[in-house]
């Protein structure tokens, strides 16, 4: 059918409410949007669904939410049979607008399947549903929300039993049995009360919060440190309306920091995000009531967790100019990474063959530290779920003992309790970190400064173009495939040393003229390795119509890194 037969069908099909179909009769007129709302089915990609909230195929809706958990239940019941019925999936949700809707759609559409579900009494964070499926010995388990994005969006991430998002080949068996339903009328569900009767819908709250606290704490290594400021160091954090609140204040108040401010007109849930552009902490601007706090209190780190605090952003002071700088998720992910592995060979906790692992679009600088300490460095393509993917094969093959992984969009891991990133445990991390350099007298940005003189600075930054709607995909598409067919050997001043394009499995060594194979899986992805420790990098995002063009440079300053960035982003503009 059409994108004008599908229409017709939801408006005149008993299978969808009378909401959805005024909804549906109020755009009738607009041609286009009845186009953006049904010219497909929304995607389930790798990671599950995102999109705008809404009536129709291309929209996040109680329909489209629950064609997916048919479309995994089928793959449940087709791989794991009773066993996963048994075992069930945990489910948990964020602040935005219909997550409670769409987790208890999700849970009921499993219960009319024979499946148990178990779903968190309230929103809780993406990292705490990853650790709860694993504690729950579940089969899978599914996180409503659409993490950053903007409210008018909301999303369903599907994680299998080792807690990570699903990776092949879970991730394509679910995606083809969720595109082999065609009709509405295949897709189950069932009355809350009953599948709560029959033992199929349960309830989870407090005990899974309480041990989920207690994983974080063993990633402290030096909790006398902590004691010693923990009346002195000043800590500003905002939950950006989001799952953050509670767990970050809890998992701090716990460990005895005294001087924590919440910023209060960001502290309650708020699904329009009102204080807010753009619930983001790579945005500079949903800093600006946190900033203006820390220096009413003249707080040491300013913090910032996304919706559902699986991301981190932070600001510290810099004692010089008396004024907060920014740091990027390379950044605090590495004075994190560089903390942990230089602390643990002090006090010999490091585990024999200690790994960190990050990813092809993260700052060459982790490739420094890891040399310098000695530890083994993987490199895996963006997504976390192939960090945690390999936290999974490290226990399997007993290669590696996981330490720390980060990828460059402000998440991070330090531990195996969950397998996604964890902003919960990066804030508590990094104010161990601030504590540290508040006993020795200096700032995390002091720490910056002495991680830059002692490798070198490296920069990092991203440009991205968004395309929206079916031309802006074509577009997005057009560009990529200009960029494999005839690729760059020179962006500006740097010469291409060689280039990888994920998709097709191929590397050009361009100075030697050599083919060879990648060795990550396909993924629509180029990455050009540049001179000078230069690189950059070209990948359509998974959650939004856009394509991303990362960058990353290796300078003698502050000053020289910035130029030579400047330098490369203008390049790499002018190729596109």
């Amino acid at each position: 059918m059409g994108y004008r037969e599908t229409f017709d069908f939801w408006l005149e099909s008993d299978y969808f409410d009378q909401k959805t179909k005024e909804e549906l009769l109020a755009v009738r007129n607009d041609d286009k949007e009845v186009e953006d709302r049904f010219y497909r089915d929304l995607e389930f990609g790798t990671g599950g669904l995102r999109g705008v909230i809404g009536a129709g195929t291309n929209r996040m809706n109680i329909y489209t939410v629950r064609k997916a958990s048919q479309g995994l239940a089928n793959y449940i019941i087709k791989n794991a049979g009773e066993e996963g019925k048994k075992r069930g999936v945990a489910i948990s949700y964020d602040n935005r607008r219909m997550s409670p809707e769409f987790a208890d759609e999700t849970a009921l559409c499993l219960n009319a399947n024979g499946i148990k579900a178990f779903v968190f009494d309230s929103l809780r964070p993406t990292p705490e549903l990853s650790y709860a499926l694993r504690t729950l010995k579940c089969i899978a388990g599914v996180m409503v929300t659409a993490s950053h994005n903007p409210p008018e969006y909301n999303g369903y991430k599907v994680y299998w039993e080792d807690g990570a998002q699903v990776t092949p080949p879970h991730d394509n068996g679910i995606i083809g049995e969720v595109n082999a339903i065609t009709d509405y009328n295949d897709v189950k569900t069932m009355d809350k009360k009953a599948a709560m009767d029959a033992g199929l819908y349960n309830v989870i709250g407090s005990e899974i919060d309480d041990s989920y606290m207690e994983e974080l704490k063993k990633q402290i290594i030096h909790p006398d440190v902590i004691s010693a400021v923990s009346n002195d160091i000043k800590i500003v954090y905002t939950p950006f309306h989001g799952t953050g609140n509670v767990p970050v204040r809890r998992i701090l108040s716990e460990l005895g920091f005294k001087n924590v401010y919440v910023v209060p007109e960001q502290e309650l849930p708020d699904p329009d995000f009102t204080t807010l552009v753009y619930p983001n902490p790579e945005d500079e601007r949903a800093f600006e009531l946190a900033l203006k706090l820390a220096k009413e209190k003249d707080a040491d780190i300013v913090m910032a967790t996304d919706p559902d605090a699986d991301r981190l952003g932070i600001y510290a002071k810099d004692t010089k100019t008396g004024e907060y700088v920014a740091f990027t998720g390379n950044m605090s992910g590495m004075l994190i990474g560089e903390y942990i592995l230089r602390e643990r060979l002090a006090t010999g906790t490091m585990p024999e063959n200690p790994a960190l692992v990050t990813t092809i679009v993260t700052t060459n600088l982790a490739h420094a530290i890891t040399k310098a300490y000695g530890v083994k460095e993987i490199d895996v393509l963006t997504g976390f779920k192939y960090i945690g993917e390999q936290i999974k094969l490290f226990e399997q093959n007993g290669s590696y003992n996981y330490v720390f992984g980060l990828e460059e969009s402000y998440g991070c891991l330090a531990g195996t309790h969950a397998r996604d990133k964890d902003a919960v445990v990066a804030v508590m991390m990094l104010s161990e970190v601030a504590a540290y350099c508040k006993k020795q007298g200096i700032t995390l940005w002091d720490m910056m400064i002495e991680i830059y003189e002692k490798y070198g600075y490296y920069k990092e930054t991203q440009y991205a173009i968004t395309k929206k709607g079916k031309e802006g995909l074509e577009e997005i598409a057009s560009m990529m495939e200009r960029l494999r067919n005839d690729p760059p050997k020179q962006f500006g001043d740097l010469k291409v040393k060689k280039f990888y394009d994920y998709k097709v499995g191929k590397t050009i060594d361009f100075e030697s003229g050599e083919e060879g194979k990648t060795e990550l899986p396909v993924s629509n992805v180029l990455y050009f390795d540049l001179e000078n420790d230069s690189w950059c990098c070209a990948r359509p995002s998974g959650t939004e119509p856009k394509i991303k063009f990362y960058m990353g440079i290796k300078g003698t300053s502050l000053e020289d890194a910035q130029t030579r960035l400047d330098a490369l982003t203008e390049a790499v503009k002018s190729k596109i």
